[in-house]
């Protein structure tokens, strides 16, 4: 089973950040790390799907800065997130989810592609599926991602 990719132009990724109540572009962050343990958001949102709808129709991205790999456990980018920055990831090596967790929600703002996995090896035997980086949003997973590949280009 494959997904589709939602890909949205910049001026749809503005809009819709902007129709989210999101920071603007280039307003600082208070995050600068680049380890290879992601960064756990502190923000869970439990709130139905209907609310994660702006007045314009459009629905709501979850929060991922630039030059990361965004993962949530529940679909529509609901719980804590995790995020991974190209400076703690070897690139085009299989980098497994922590034990224990999955993801079922991502985005890819890494600038390159990145393979999902449902196995925890990266092993091809199970659904996998590849994204593009210039700002991939995939509210809901067709499986429970529990690795995942950067690739060089």
């Amino acid at each position: 089973m494959r997904t589709y990719t939602v890909l949205l132009t910049a001026a749809a990724l503005a809009a819709t950040t902007l129709a989210a109540g999101a920071p603007a572009a280039g307003a600082p962050t208070t995050s600068a790390r680049t380890t290879a343990t992601p960064t756990t958001s502190a923000r869970t949102t439990a709130a139905p799907t209907a609310a994660r709808v702006s007045a314009a129709g459009q629905q709501r991205l979850g929060p991922c800065d630039t030059g990361q790999l965004c993962l949530w456990p529940k679909k529509d980018f609901r719980g804590a997130r995790q995020a991974y920055e190209l400076a703690g990831v070897d690139v085009e090596s299989c980098v497994a989810l922590p034990a224990g967790t999955a993801a079922t929600a991502l985005a890819n703002r890494t600038g390159r592609p990145v393979t999902t996995y449902q196995s925890a090896e990266c092993a091809e035997t199970g659904e996998f599926e590849t994204y593009p980086g210039g700002g991939t949003w995939v509210p809901e997973s067709p499986y429970r991602v529990r690795a995942f590949k950067v690739w060089e280009s």
